[in-house]
């Protein structure tokens, strides 16, 4: 049996992760999950948006599935994703976005993972007023150590999954020393891998290039800022943010998260699509060697995005979360 924290989040978050539970229990999943608590609900209960206790829960179990919080103002925090995601070195976030089948988006056949790291870049939030009000400063670190990991990722990941080219993506020709280093890097790794195609590009030109042709890109790899934006743009390539999930991995620790917002406008009303937060407790189930597990529900869920009558209304649909949820798991009986 697997020991997973489970943190159910903000807004939306208890009603989709009670869908994913949901699945994964029907599914036969072997997990004994570990509830905690983050972001306002936690301020709201504790007087702490990241208590103690949901931390040293993590820190126990190394392994975590997180519905979408909300920062309370003030909270002393920029993010609690982000101090989380530090608090525990997770490295390398883990964006894939691929065509989901009787999803309509504008592209066909896209299949990329986006690889973004996650500790450093401009989300250190080192800023200073050099004068109040009209000249302020913000510092990017980029370090050797923490470009190596995410990029060894990247094509390790590609490595494991068959997937044939990284795709580096920098701004270099201006940031000489900040993104100078991590092309430099991706240069050196490069060379252990010759089986893998490698390439690096220009981040402007890269936006573009997405737009054009997505589906010249298979693993992308790229800093923290950059990945941010990026990774965004591939999940509207196929459909929007509900339609992917992600990974915050490290070197012993991994937390698991669906990445868009906690929605409160519809907190409570039973249209939430789970579905990125399923991708991504399918991420999780990958992770923990549940390969085959993982793959019986991706496929149950694509035979059930077929029928519009129990998706939500978000991908076209006419049902409710818990339709979906029900669908789901009657997909798995049969």
């Amino acid at each position: 049996m697997h020991d997973i924290v489970l943190i159910p989040g903000d807004g939306i978050g208890p009603e989709i992760t009670k869908s994913v539970t949901t699945i994964l229990d029907e599914a036969g999943a072997d997990i004994n999950w570990i509830e905690c608590t983050a972001g306002l609900t936690a301020q709201e209960e504790l007087g702490n948006p990241l208590p103690d206790e949901t931390l040293d829960a993590i820190d126990q179990y190394r392994l975590a599935l997180k519905g979408p919080l909300t920062t309370p103002v003030g909270a002393g925090f920029r993010s609690v994703n982000v101090a989380m995601r530090k608090k525990f070195n997770l490295h390398s976030n883990i964006r894939p976005a691929k065509t989901l089948p009787h999803i309509h988006s504008r592209y066909e056949d896209v299949n990329l993972v986006m690889f973004r790291e996650n500790t450093e870049g401009l989300y250190i939030g080192k800023e200073q007023w050099v004068k109040e009000n009209s000249h302020a400063e913000s510092i990017a670190v980029v370090t050797r150590e923490a470009s190596e990991k995410v990029i060894r990722s990247a094509f390790e990941y590609a490595k494991k999954k068959g997937r044939k080219k990284v795709t580096l993506v920098h701004k270099a020709n201006i940031l000489k020393f900040t993104c100078g280093l991590f092309m430099e890097v991706g240069e050196e790794i490069a060379k252990d891998y010759p089986n893998i195609e490698y390439e690096d590009l220009i981040v402007d030109n890269m936006a573009m290039q997405m737009v054009l042709d997505p589906k010249q890109f298979d693993v992308i790899v790229t800093t923290n800022l950059f990945g941010d934006i990026l990774s965004d743009l591939a999940s509207g390539l196929v459909g929007g943010l509900g339609l992917t999930g992600a990974a915050n991995i490290g070197d012993d620790a991994a937390m698991f998260e669906a990445v868009h917002g906690s929605a409160p406008d519809i907190a409570g009303q039973n249209k939430a699509n789970p579905i990125a937060f399923l991708l991504s407790a399918l991420m999780m189930l990958e992770h923990i060697g549940e390969d085959d597990l993982a793959d019986r529900i991706r496929q149950a869920v694509y035979y059930t995005l077929e029928n519009k009558e129990v998706c939500t209304p978000d991908i076209g649909g006419s049902g409710s979360t818990t339709s979906f949820t029900k669908a789901v798991c009657y997909n798995l009986r049969k």
